[in-house]
């Protein structure tokens, strides 16, 4: 029996610890070094290590400055809403950091030009387009238990089609099979994608569920088990079309991204992308947006301003200008993202911040750096008035409540 008195208790924590200890020795020559650990000395415990998405208000509605590694990521919405689109920036995102990509294309439908212009290199990213369901998903645990694939894409759950449904007669019925083969392939696969720090992408379509009176009778295809493993859920829809003019052909489609489901930070965070025919998601006028919201860029009418300097008259133009000057289009970005991204600590003082190498940028004062209309929210919101307390009540010189130090009512201003 343990002892309860003050000289028992040391010995009793030591002992505690001694077979904690040799219970960890166990478990480590059975099951593997590491099996079993304290969270602060785990490396996930140092932060989420993400891949940047290739839009720079849609790391800041991930919360993380991109998609987390190690997770599972869903991206569904109706039809030609963007969703390989985006997933092919991630792959192009990838390559850029010297990351190896693959492509499973159960689609069928993988368009090599439109995946190069989006920067993709295609002659370094692995493809498969498989016969079944099962084929994909082995072909993509083999990928994951290789640890040397940053990012895997499946387009899309909905064509994982099951081996028995093809054997099978048109019109034969099986009930649940694509979901069993999910939920089976994701219970495999979740464990192993967090060891390999591979991220693995599910695009995924939309279905209506029949008889639904209320609320939303729409559902995505493959069950319900990617909802739950996948760690974030992307919904993109089509918002409006882009074009020149009336009478011009339409050359994109603004979109709304919304974040559904963000196990990595605060989630249903929206924000709206340009996806351009032939080109994907305007980078620019993401930059644009964000260097305005932050107020890195000033917007007085049609005019663009970067501290002393004005970068063009209409957004067009200020795109225009960012693409002819891609060196200060990159200073920018780095701006933004030290401003959004960067912990405190590793913040760049806005004086270090170095110019491109073609054009030195202007540089402005950090402090102004802050989303539009949060000016007012500095102030501290008005204390609630006691219960009992009349609202004419209140003396020059109000004397402080019991157990609270004396002090000028001035002072309250810099409490916050």
């Amino acid at each position: 029996m343990a002892r309860n008195d003050a000289e028992g208790a040391p010995g009793d924590a030591g002992e505690r610890l001694k077979a904690l200890e040799a219970a960890r020795l166990q478990i480590e020559k059975q099951f593997g070094q590491g099996s079993l650990m304290k969270l602060g000395t785990h490396s996930s415990a140092q932060g989420v290590e993400v891949i940047p998405s290739g839009s720079i208000l849609l790391d800041e509605a991930l919360g993380v400055g991109g998609y987390p590694r190690g997770r599972i990521v869903e991206i569904y919405g109706p039809e030609s809403s963007g969703k390989t689109t985006l997933a092919l920036h991630v792959i192009a995102e990838a390559q850029k950091l010297g990351g190896i990509a693959a492509f499973i294309d159960a689609e069928h439908a993988l368009d090599p030009i439109y995946a190069r212009n989006l920067g993709v290199n295609i002659d370094e990213l692995w493809v498969s387009q498989p016969d079944n369901g099962e084929q994909a998903l082995e072909i993509a645990e083999s990928l994951v238990r290789s640890g040397a694939v940053d990012v895997i894409v499946v387009d899309s759950v909905a064509a994982l089609t099951p081996q028995a449904e093809i054997e099978g007669d048109m019109g034969d019925a099986h009930v649940g099979l694509q979901a069993r083969l999910m939920s089976q392939a994701l219970r495999k696969l979740t464990a192993t994608i967090g060891k390999s720090r591979t991220i693995l992408v599910f695009i995924n379509q939309i279905r209506m569920k029949i008889g639904v009176m209320f609320g939303n009778p729409e559902t995505t295809t493959g069950g319900n088990a990617l909802k739950f493993y996948a760690s974030i859920r992307l919904e993109v829809r089509k918002i409006e079309t882009i074009d020149k003019g009336a009478d011009e052909d339409a050359i994109g489609n603004k979109v709304r991204v919304k974040v559904v489901k963000n196990k990595v930070a605060p989630p249903f965070r929206k924000v709206e992308l340009e996806i351009m025919f032939g080109k994907g998601v305007s980078r620019l006028g993401s930059l644009i947006d964000a260097a305005v919201k932050y107020n890195v860029v000033d917007k007085k009418g049609a005019w663009y301003t970067w501290g002393e300097e004005k970068i063009g008259q209409g957004r067009d133009n200020v795109k225009i200008f960012l693409e002819q000057n891609p060196d200060l289009a990159d200073d920018l970005e780095r701006k933004l993202r030290q401003l959004i991204f960067a912990r405190k600590e590793d913040a760049v003082p806005a004086g270090d911040a170095k110019p491109g190498a073609g054009k030195s940028a202007p540089t402005r004062p950090e402090a102004g750096a802050r989303p539009r209309g949060e000016a007012a929210a500095e102030a501290p919101p008005p204390l609630p008035r006691p219960v009992g307390r009349p609202p004419a009540a209140k003396p020059a010189a109000a004397k402080p409540s019991a157990g609270a130090s004396a002090k000028d009512p001035a002072d309250d201003e810099g409490l916050f």
